[in-house]
């Protein structure tokens, strides 16, 4: 995607040359010949994410905009590229105190600009990306008290499942960044109950079934809600792989879960490392309809759906970090409020 880049420098030859640099990747240039008018800039244009900027400037120099920027800037994280003549440690910890990102020293090599830009630009997209998944997961939050800390333990249950996965090989495509992704995405599974009256959502008892097909619609309204996100950002492989969760982690291998009768493979395989993750925190977790299931039990019952419920694949992982994810379990909950697995 096209970004807005801000060239800030009082020579306006170097900054000529600096902005065509950044056409050659397709970005946009926003060029500035001063620290005033990078700041009109900034304050004009929410979208410049990253500033190339010259160290000595007439008047307000780059360190002191840079200084301005993580004061004034707080709400995006703005990538800051300092360009200077200066060397040796002094400089580099004076800029460094600052919170510059990344130096240039003149004369700028145009590859070596295009790399420190491009470099930048991963940042603030990790930056942008967990923005939209804490905003998004949130909502969910928002309705269900206890959603917050069961967001926190099935993040780390899917890490640990995807990364025995692919220790394994279990499948095609695996590599460490399905394993970020899927706890970074993971949270998100049941956004869609944003859409769920508060009736069904929050009732203490069992659901009728009218309420039950209510219930079930927050797969089809979760994955419609990340697919609208998805529009404006096409091609973000963790907002792909959310969309998926959130559909499809309550299908079942043998075909008899909702919304689509997915069976075996056809299921995503991050909705099926989900399924198990999402069905241990939730019978090891007390309800005020239900105890919480010993460690051993809830195992059991795993073991049980393997081949119907479960991917048997995901259930031999779930074989190998059984304990990790107990321990993490232990861990994530004397956080929260001092209390102790069951065991």
């Amino acid at each position: 995607m096209p970004e807005r880049i801000l060239i800030v420098d009082d020579e306006r030859i170097t900054a000529a040359n600096h902005a065509r640099i950044v056409r050659t990747e397709g970005h946009v240039p926003v060029v500035a010949h001063s620290a005033a008018d990078a700041r009109e800039a900034m304050r004009a244009d929410p979208s410049i994410r990253l500033v190339v900027c010259d160290w000595q400037m007439p008047g307000e120099d780059g360190l002191s905009l840079c200084r301005w920027v993580r004061t004034a800037m707080p709400s995006n994280y703005i990538y800051f590229i300092l360009v200077t003549a200066r060397s040796g440690s002094e400089s580099v910890i004076e800029g460094l105190t600052a919170n510059v990102d990344e130096f240039l020293v003149k004369p700028v090599e145009p590859l070596e600009l295009l790399l420190r830009i491009r470099a930048g630009l991963r940042v603030v997209a990790l930056d942008s990306r967990d923005a939209i998944i804490f905003a998004l997961a949130k909502l969910a939050d928002s309705r269900d008290p206890e959603t917050g800390q069961h967001l926190e333990r099935v993040r780390e249950y899917c890490r640990l499942l995807a990364g025995e996965a692919l220790r394994r090989r279990a499948a095609d495509g695996l590599d460490q960044e399905f394993v970020s992704l899927i706890a970074l995405s993971s949270p998100l599974h049941d956004i869609g109950k944003v859409g769920v009256p508060d009736a069904v959502l929050l009732k203490p008892g069992k659901l009728t079934p009218e309420e039950r097909v209510l219930m079930q619609r927050h797969t089809v309204i979760g994955a419609a809600t990340i697919d609208a996100v998805l529009h404006r950002s096409p091609g973000a492989r963790f907002l792909e792989m959310a969309r998926d969760i959130a559909r499809s982690h309550h299908e079942r291998w043998d075909g008899a879960g909702y919304p689509d009768s997915l069976s075996g493979n056809r299921i995503p395989l991050t909705a099926r490392i989900m399924a198990v993750a999402d069905v241990y925190d939730a019978l090891t977790s007390e309800r005020v309809y239900k105890a919480a299931m010993p460690h051993d039990e809830a195992m059991k019952v795993l073991r049980e759906g393997a081949g119907s419920h479960f991917d048997p694949g995901v259930i031999a992982c779930l074989e190998s970090v059984a304990e990790a994810m107990y321990q993490q379990r232990g861990h994530l909950s004397r956080g929260v409020d001092g209390a102790t697995p069951v065991s």
